[in-house]
């Protein structure tokens, strides 16, 4: 077992699985925790996730160490762009699925990165060692990756305050008229297909900022995309619900859009706060089917 860890609940009227998930934790290994009767509440052990503390109630928590895992290492290309004690910076390719799961038991960039790495923090679970945030198999870019416990927390705790920042580069059906705009619409599972993720008025807060870099073609459009919140397709759901569709999105794009090879989606800037330093750090990687276009330089590390 590692150290516990305090927290303090910020407010009233929060479950205890969700206030744990804004310390850095994903919601369900949070809730793992709590049924393993690894979380106190004022000293009491708490075992149900919707519980809810009261503001100002001390919670503490254990994380196990990682156990050995079943995940074989697999000499898969990777191309790393940065790498220190702490974490690294990986720049995914489009197809690469990032964590096993039923169907993609191997093959995954977690496999990719157990064989280039020589460790990982465990608090993502077994099937998760390392992934401080999710990529769509088809969306490729950066990723950032945690190799120990604690410079987890911190990655996991910028990303739940909104102090680190991303950027993508989208192609989307156009025309797109206006310069510059925000859509702010709450996303949860498509009530009608679970496996599809929609607007809905039940769902969790969503911010995407876009600005438009120029035309692509004549049917569609080179945005800049800056997500404020990190939910799942949040950026192809955005653009589809106000007609704009991510090109070669098999999910949520359009009959009419151009045809495309892959997601023309890419994660091409990454800003965050050294764990171990508190140094800005910013990474940026230029899209491939977009490489000149925008302020992105090529693949660096950019110091204040």
């Amino acid at each position: 077992m590692t150290d516990p860890q305090l927290l303090i609940c910020p407010t009233d009227d929060i479950r205890l699985d969700v206030c744990l998930s804004a310390a850095g934790l994903s919601r369900t290994r949070a809730a793992a925790l709590i049924e393993e009767g690894l979380v106190q509440v004022n000293g009491k052990t708490a075992l149900k996730p919707s519980f809810r503390p009261r503001a100002g109630d001390q919670i503490l928590y254990t994380v196990p160490q990682v156990e050995e895992t079943a995940l074989i290492p697999q000499d898969i290309p990777l191309d790393i762009l940065y790498e220190d004690e702490c974490l690294a910076v990986v720049n995914k390719p489009a197809g690469l699925v990032v964590h096993p799961a039923p169907g993609n038991e191997s093959g995954t960039l977690v496999n990719a990165l157990m064989y280039h790495l020589s460790s990982l923090s465990g608090i993502g679970g077994e099937k998760r060692p390392g992934i401080v945030h999710r990529l769509d198999k088809d969306t490729s870019g950066l990723m950032l990756v945690a190799k120990d416990d604690q410079a987890h927390l911190s990655l996991s705790r910028q990303l739940a305050e909104r102090t680190m920042e991303k950027h993508y580069r989208a192609v989307v059906l156009g025309p797109v008229k206006a310069p510059h705009g925000l859509i702010e619409k709450p996303l949860g599972r498509d009530p009608k297909d679970r496996k599809r993720m929609a607007v809905v008025p039940s769902g969790r807060y969503a911010l995407t900022e876009w600005t438009l870099l120029r035309p692509f073609g004549p049917q569609a459009a080179l945005l800049d995309v800056h997500i404020h919140t990190g939910r799942t397709h949040q950026i192809r759901v955005h653009m589809a619900s106000v007609g704009h569709p991510v090109l070669g999105d098999p999910l949520y794009g359009s009959r009419r859009a151009p045809k495309a090879d892959r997601l023309m989606l890419h994660a091409c800037s990454l800003s965050f706060d050294h764990p171990a330093t508190g140094r800005r750090m910013t990474f940026v990687c230029p899209a491939p089917f977009a490489p000149d276009d925008g302020p992105v330089k090529p693949c660096e590390e950019v110091s204040p």
